[in-house]
């Protein structure tokens, strides 16, 4: 601005008034002294004059970064300061338009500080909605990934109402927190199980330990046979080293025994190695023998004798290996019958006949009926296992798993040969009743 024009703007809003340089009153402000003059009046006119210049550009700039920005709030207390100054700042000029156009600028950053909390209200709703949606999943891995990008989302987004801020922390927050507390439990929940399928293979490889030395060979056998089917029993998914080290430290304890037994057996001097096999090959086909004459006793007589006859069988020693699966798979069917006859009347006496209906045929369809639905449920089980067995990659370490699945198959067998065998044997039994009544 040119000292005339200057001057005319000092003259217009100030004035010196004996050794003082005096700003106009304004809008609701009164006069107030600004300064004092130096030396020459006009000069200190001047000067203050020239100070407001100064505070005006300072308006003016601040006024042109709101324009052009897109974050017009993070200036309002920089215009409340300007609006402030206009009050005392020391200057001489036109400090009525200064305020209006503050306070103007002043209400336009208000109606945008109000809009963009309506439109982060509005972006924080959506997030919890969002959040919440997600607070019951067990997709772990996706939805961690997508709460925390909802998280720094939250973070990112700008404030609410002061009113609304804390019950929108809260319920966003408590959102987040079901998940993670959902998951955490089922990690710990999985740990616990897996800790308890590890100390179940601990107690089988102590145990297994326990009996290596042991001298009661057959006895041994029997145990350590059933510590294996335990083993293959208790399932559970291990890390693939764990499972490993578990496994080859109950295999060295069952190899420490066999060997020991392998040098058992062939240090025996009394007999040779084949006639002792022999005699108790002998000694296993007449326990065949006898428990398939069960079949012709009462069924509560018979199924204390087939257990009487099992722990005999124990008790006979090791027969020659071709034999030893035949002769086992007789004695264990022969038994398999027995109790199933067994089972099959304890199921009959829980599901009488009506009266008038119970006459023998009756009581004979409806046993074979009942041993009909037994091999049927017992197919439907034979055939998810052979589907499991067929699903299995072949890889070593599934090869623990492939041998109890195959272990299950051949059990099932043997039940549907049982019982397909006993439908037979009632079937002829019942025809020689009824020839030898007539």
């Amino acid at each position: 601005m040119e000292t005339k024009d200057l001057s005319e703007e000092a003259h217009a809003y100030g004035y010196v008034e004996g050794n003082q340089v005096w700003l106009k009153p304004f809008m609701d402000f009164p006069a107030r002294q600004v300064g004092e003059v130096k030396e020459v009046p006009e000069e200190s006119l001047l000067y203050f004059a020239n100070r407001f210049e100064n505070f005006r550009q300072k308006v003016d700039a601040l006024l042109e970064k709101i324009e052009t920005s897109e974050n017009k709030g993070s200036f309002l207390m920089k215009v409340l300061h300007l609006k402030e100054q206009v009050e005392k700042y020391d200057a001489i000029g036109d400090f009525a338009k200064l305020h209006q156009r503050l306070s103007a600028a002043e209400g336009e950053i208000t109606d945008a500080i109000a809009k963009n909390r309506e439109k982060n209200l509005s972006t924080k709703i959506t997030l919890i909605q969002q959040a919440e949606a997600l607070q019951d999943s067990i997709d772990w891995p996706e939805t961690t990934e997508k709460l925390k990008e909802l998280r720094q989302t939250w973070i990112k987004t700008g404030p609410v109402e002061k009113n609304l801020t804390e019950e929108l922390e809260e319920r966003f927050k408590a959102a987040v927190e079901v998940f993670f507390t959902r998951k955490k439990d089922f990690f710990q929940d999985k740990k616990d199980m897996l800790s308890r399928t590890v100390d179940k293979y601990k107690a089988l490889i102590a145990t297994s330990e326990s009996i290596k030395n042991s001298e009661e060979w057959e006895e041994t056998s029997k145990k350590l046979k059933d510590l294996q089917n335990q083993w293959k029993e208790i399932g559970g998914t291990l890390p693939r080293k764990m499972s490993n080290d578990l496994w080859n430290s109950f295999r060295a304890a069952n190899n420490h025994f066999f060997e020991r037994l392998k040098k058992h057996i062939n240090s025996q001097k009394t007999e040779s190695k084949e006639k002792y096999l022999e005699d108790n090959l002998e000694k296993k086909r007449s326990l065949v023998a006898q428990a398939e004459e069960l079949l012709h006793q009462p069924v509560q007589q018979a199924v204390t004798q087939a257990k009487e006859l099992q722990a005999a069988w124990k008790k006979v020693g090791p027969v020659v290996q071709q034999e030893s699966d035949i002769v086992w798979e007789s004695f264990l069917v022969a038994c398999d019958k027995i109790f199933e006859l067994s089972s099959l009347e304890h199921f009959m006496r829980k599901r009488p006949l009506p009266e008038g209906k119970d006459t023998p045929n009756d009581q004979l369809h409806a046993r074979l009926n009942a041993l009909r639905d037994f091999i049927k449920y017992d197919k439907q089980e034979l055939e998810v296992l052979e589907t499991n067995l067929g699903r299995l990659a072949a890889n070593p370490g599934n090869e623990t798993f492939r041998t109890m699945l195959e272990g299950k198959i051949k059990n099932f067998n043997r039940k549907i040969k049982t019982k397909t065998e006993l439908i037979e044997l009632l079937k002829k039994k019942s025809g020689s009743e009824s020839n030898s009544n007539a």
